[in-house]
């Protein structure tokens, strides 16, 4: 195993503490490079994966986030549960004000999906 797949596969979601937890404000994250794997075929599906959210008492640390969401690259998720699972790992982790993630998926088969779920 190489020194980027260690690091992929080792990787846990981490949080900072918010340097202004008394303002709403928004943080709005986009992850151009995602991919999983089709549960049904294992063909490979692309998407981009927008996180917005206003924090409460912790921020997330970001290249935790983008190994993170690096480890789905080999897992057999559908694009639904993909996206609800980073919505809830995230909630759970942040307990922000508001979270949305909102999952883009590029046209397979001449069909395109976007799913989004939010609080």
């Amino acid at each position: 195993m190489k020194y980027g797949e260690k690091k992929i596969s080792k990787t846990k979601l981490e949080k900072w503490p918010n340097p202004c937890p008394e303002r709403d404000y928004t943080i709005d994250i986009s992850f151009s490079e995602f991919t999983c794997l089709c549960p049904r075929s294992g063909y490979p599906d692309f998407a981009n994966i927008a996180i917005n959210y206003i924090p409460a008492k912790y921020i997330v640390e970001l290249k935790s986030l983008k190994l993170y969401l690096n480890n789905f690259r080999n897992q057999n998720i559908s694009h639904e549960s993909a996206t609800n699972q980073i919505f809830d790992d995230l909630k759970n982790l942040l307990k922000p004000r508001h979270l949305e993630v909102t999952g883009d998926f590029n046209p397979r088969g001449n069909v395109k999906t976007v799913i989004r779920t939010s609080t």
